[in-house]
């Protein structure tokens, strides 16, 4: 079993415009559950190119971008020089195997990228001890489905139960759990439902 490649696909990954749709989707979600508050420390995590972020560009504050892909990092580079983003940066950063940074921050957001890191609990206790206490978690990813959005052979979990998931982040700290319906993904004739889970850190 594998994981994708995001290295090779990360020079086009943005010329999807079901890609950067679902970023705007999520960044609306978003700004209408969370109080951002005057310019957020930002973490997104799994950030790829840093689409979510992008999309919140003009309310985030000081904002990383942290992936474990080199070439996606690479791309994200190229965009913030490109845009001028003067307060955004990158950061080669795995939580599942490196201790939270010292450095705490208001908001830290991800998209599609739960569903790729084996231990579920463990990443949203990362995620609590990485965030200010009253900062705000924002995850955005698959609904429970059959396994048909990756096809076998990927090694990946197939979604997520709403109520399961909302018990694992109350477990990992969290309060003001809520999750929420905010994009579907059309794939021939299925339709892949992506969820927005809200939460603070107590």
């Amino acid at each position: 079993m594998s994981q994708p490649d995001f290295d090779a696909r990360a020079a086009t990954w943005d010329e999807d415009p079901r890609k950067r749709a679902r970023a705007e989707a999520v960044a609306n979600a978003i700004v209408r559950r969370v109080e951002l508050g005057d310019a957020p420390r930002t973490l997104e995590y799994g950030a790829g190119t840093g689409l979510l972020s992008f999309a919140l560009a003009d309310r985030l504050g000081e904002t990383v971008l942290a992936d474990t892909s080199d070439g996606m990092l690479e791309e994200a580079r190229k965009k913030i020089e490109r845009f001028g983003a003067k307060n955004f940066g990158v950061a080669k950063l795995d939580l599942s195997n490196e201790p939270p940074p010292q450095i705490k921050f208001d908001l830290i957001c991800s998209m599609m990228t739960l569903h790729h890191i084996p231990d579920t609990a463990a990443i949203l206790r990362a995620f609590k001890a990485t965030l200010a206490k009253g900062g705000h978690l924002a995850i955005a990813d698959l609904d429970a489905e059959d396994g048909s959005f990756h096809g076998p052979g990927v090694d990946v979990h197939h979604g997520f139960d709403r109520e399961r998931l909302a018990t694992l982040a109350r477990d990992a700290g969290f309060d003001e759990v809520a999750i929420e319906t905010c994009f579907e993904i059309p794939r021939g004739e299925q339709r892949y439902s992506v969820f927005l889970l809200t939460a603070t850190a107590s």
